[in-house]
This record gives C-alpha cells, structure tokens and sequence, in this order.
C-alpha cells in the first residue's frame, strides 16, 4: 500500500509558537543545556519536585528530557547484635535506598533562576550543572 501526501497541505496544519523560527527560540544564543540531578531517600519528596520542576519549566515553553530514573542504590550494613561478642551470633542488615533523577533543560540561565525558586522539600539534593548549547 503506497500513501501519497500532499507536502503543501502539510506545511500549514501546524501553528507556530510566538518567539520560534525554524525549530527554535529566535535568539538562541544564549542557551544552556542544563542537567538538574535530584537525590533522596524518600521517594514522594523526591517525585514531588521533579513535578514541580518540569511543570514550571512546561509553563515557560521549554524543552523538557525527563525525569530520568537512574538505578537506586541500596547502601547495605549488616553487624552482629551483641555488643560483646559474646553469646549466639545474631546479626542486623540495616538498608538505606538513595534513589535518583535527571532532568535535562534547554533554556536560558535567567529563566532557569525562576523555575529553580520553588520550595525543595526536605531530604531532596538538588545539583544543577549548566553547559553551553554549542
């Protein structure tokens, strides 16, 4: 089955964002590639600010990638009970889970200070690294 499109048709179905020409904002060349990295031992905390990050920067008309969910690592400690050593050998496993997001920007530094200024609930590690977009 070939389909043939009318190419001319095509071209006008889609309105344009105000400020984009040719894929892109009109002065892009002050942009950064910005990787936002969250970390915490609790995940709702965590998944709390990635959705606030991503709906402010939505809000903004940016190019948003993510959250991407690393792997979690389970920092594990296993001790024996007794504190003399003594006795029947019984041990405790204490387990911390660090679990991790990436989100990835597009945007001008200024713009990032706005969407960055919301409330980070408590236990969220936030690193922000900025690269330029050449």
């Amino acid at each position: 089955v070939v389909v043939e499109r009318n190419t001319d048709e095509m071209s006008g179905q889609f309105a344009k964002k105000p400020g984009y020409e040719k894929g892109g904002f009109a002065d892009e060349s002050n942009f950064h590639r910005i990787r936002i990295t969250l970390t915490s031992r609790n995940v709702k905390h965590l998944e709390k600010v990635c959705s606030q990050l991503i709906d402010g920067a939505k809000k903004k008309e940016l190019k948003v990638k993510g959250p991407v969910r690393l792997p979690t690592k389970n920092l594990v400690i296993t001790t024996r009970k007794s504190p003399c050593g003594e006795g029947t050998n019984t041990w405790d496993r204490f387990e911390m889970r660090i679990h991790k997001r990436i989100i990835m920007l597009h945007s001008p530094s200024e713009i990032l200070k706005q969407i960055t200024s919301i409330s980070i609930e408590p236990g969220v590690d936030v690193e922000v690294t900025i690269a330029d977009s050449n």
